[in-house]
């Protein structure tokens, strides 16, 4: 309890996914986390680095040194964010010539580099800094019988050596996390496979297919949702699944949950503190399943 972070939103989940914000924010400050604005970040830097590295490093590197001023660690919800933020802090922490070399571009800006902040996502947090004891004191509507599926994403665990926990191979962090609510974590074929967002800028009809090959594992295991940590992967399944019903006429009703939202429910905050009307696959059936559940015991 008691943990302070400076909180990195980035760029798309106050526009696009606000809904994962919202639950993350409501289930952090009921777990006894304090978060801090960071109102002068720029992006990570992990869209440009396939243009520019320097960029990419830059850009990080200037997130890192703001960090630094307050004295506090950051915590993303974007795995995207947290790897490129982790990643650039070892590269510069580990290359002198590269450190003095950002930080003459930083120098600029009156900043500087120096290595005494770690990034964490808001999953490796929840495990490692509130802990799953704390967690699972702070539910009130244990999610007995709930199933269902995670999705890690590619980006949460990769490239280990950056990312630095849990095991990409055989990813259980989530699936632990899952559990602490008491809901059932149901394993599915190619649990590991990407959601095929990453493929729409070159294929849109590869990513799709992508995507309905996992919602159609997901199904075969009867799982009731279909849980994210990755605004990304999100977008993916929530915007394109209804798509992909018509595309290959076939039905599938899965709804996709952030796990900050699975977990708000199991902690009793109200469905509708944790933006459930943001999901464009109803929930409705889960969320009257837990709320007629607690009203029965």
């Amino acid at each position: 309890m008691g943990s302070k972070y400076l909180i990195f939103l980035g760029c798309a989940i106050p526009y696009r996914v606000s809904a994962y914000e919202i639950s993350a924010r409501k289930v952090l400050s009921k777990l006894g986390v304090e978060l801090v604005e960071m109102p002068e970040f720029n992006c990570c830097g992990l869209p440009l680095d396939p243009v520019s590295h320097e960029a990419m490093l830059i850009l990080a590197a200037r997130n890192l040194a703001l960090a630094e001023q307050q004295g506090l660690n950051i915590l993303t919800l974007c795995p995207g964010c947290a790897g490129t933020l982790k990643k650039v802090n070892k590269i510069l922490k580990e290359d002198k010539t590269l450190r003095e070399q950002i930080n003459a571009h930083l120098k600029e800006a009156g900043l500087e580099f120096k290595g005494t902040v770690t990034t964490k996502h808001i999953m490796q947090a929840l495990t490692e800094d509130i802990g799953l004891e704390t967690i699972r004191k702070a539910i009130t509507k244990p999610l007995t019988n709930l199933k269902v599926a995670e999705h890690n994403g590619c980006h949460i665990l990769r490239p280990k050596e950056y990312i630095g926990f849990d095991n990409p191979e055989d990813p259980q962090t989530l699936k632990t996390l899952i559990e602490a609510t008491s809901a059932t974590c149901l394993d599915y074929i190619d649990e590991t496979e990407c959601c095929g967002a990453p493929s729409v800028g070159v294929s849109d009809k590869v990513a799709l297919q992508l995507a309905r090959d996992k919602l159609s594992h997901i199904k075969m295991v009867n799982a009731q949702a279909l849980i994210t940590i990755c605004p990304f992967c999100h977008i993916m399944y929530d915007t394109n699944e209804l798509r992909i019903e018509k595309m290959f006429n076939e039905t599938y009703g899965i709804p996709v949950l952030h796990y900050p939202q699975l977990l708000g429910l199991a902690m009793g905050i109200p469905p509708e503190e944790l933006a459930f009307n943001e999901l464009r696959v109803d929930a409705t059936k889960i969320v009257k399943q837990v709320t007629e559940g607690a009203k029965q015991e």
